[in-house]
């Protein structure tokens, strides 16, 4: 229980740093653009600190809030399951490989930005259905549907947005980061693909 408490608290404190310095960015525009993700930028001057640090900016309100109130269920679904290290890892690690792909694409591109938890926040939310499939999450707290709908939905939007190219938020860091969340938990316990694949095979909502 006390393992719970803490971990509980440690998503809290990440939420408390995102928003603290998301709201901060807000108001300072060139705290928002030296932690960014700008890939022409980070290969021009090496500054590979905003593979992380973009994890902690968010374009508006409306991102801010979602990532976050996403990141919180999740967080605490997948808590008491893998471990404070391992979360952690999950989570930070997330935010950085999710943006490498953005990287590879637009470093030759002056003009592209992004920005946003997604990457982390899908890694923990693809690792929470992987071994909760059938867990029941209610959309828009209103919505009920087991999590494995909700990962398949989330992909599918993702994907499109991630096509139409439109704004600031980085939502190829949704695919690769839902990608690298599922990857990660083959690679601490090889056995969880069973256990997946036996979690599916006994639907319950």
């Amino acid at each position: 229980m006390a393992g719970n408490d803490y971990l509980r608290g440690m998503v809290v404190w990440i939420i408390i740093v995102t928003v603290g310095i998301s709201l901060l960015a807000f108001r300072n525009q060139k705290l928002m653009d030296d932690l960014l993700l700008w890939p022409f930028r980070m290969q021009q001057v090496n500054q590979f600190y905003r593979f992380l640090t973009s994890g902690f900016v968010h374009a508006d309100m409306t991102h801010l809030i979602f990532n976050m109130v996403t990141f919180y269920f999740f967080g605490i679904l997948l808590q008491g399951q893998i471990g404070t290290v391992y979360f952690l890892m999950l989570y930070l690690i997330g935010i950085v490989v999710a943006g490498i792909p953005s990287y590879i694409k637009k470093q030759n591109n002056p003009g592209y930005r992004s920005l946003g938890a997604s990457g982390g926040v899908s890694a923990i939310v693809f690792a929470a259905i992987y071994l909760n499939p059938w867990s029941k999450l209610y959309l828009f707290f209103a919505i009920g549907m087991p999590s494995i709908v909700f990962a398949v939905l989330y992909l599918v939007y993702s994907g499109y947005s991630a096509k139409k190219g439109i704004g600031i938020i980085n939502h190829d860091a949704h695919l690769w980061g839902a990608l690298f969340g599922i990857v990660f938990m083959l690679i601490i316990d090889p056995t969880h693909g069973r256990y997946f694949i036996s979690q599916l095979m006994q639907p319950h909502w």
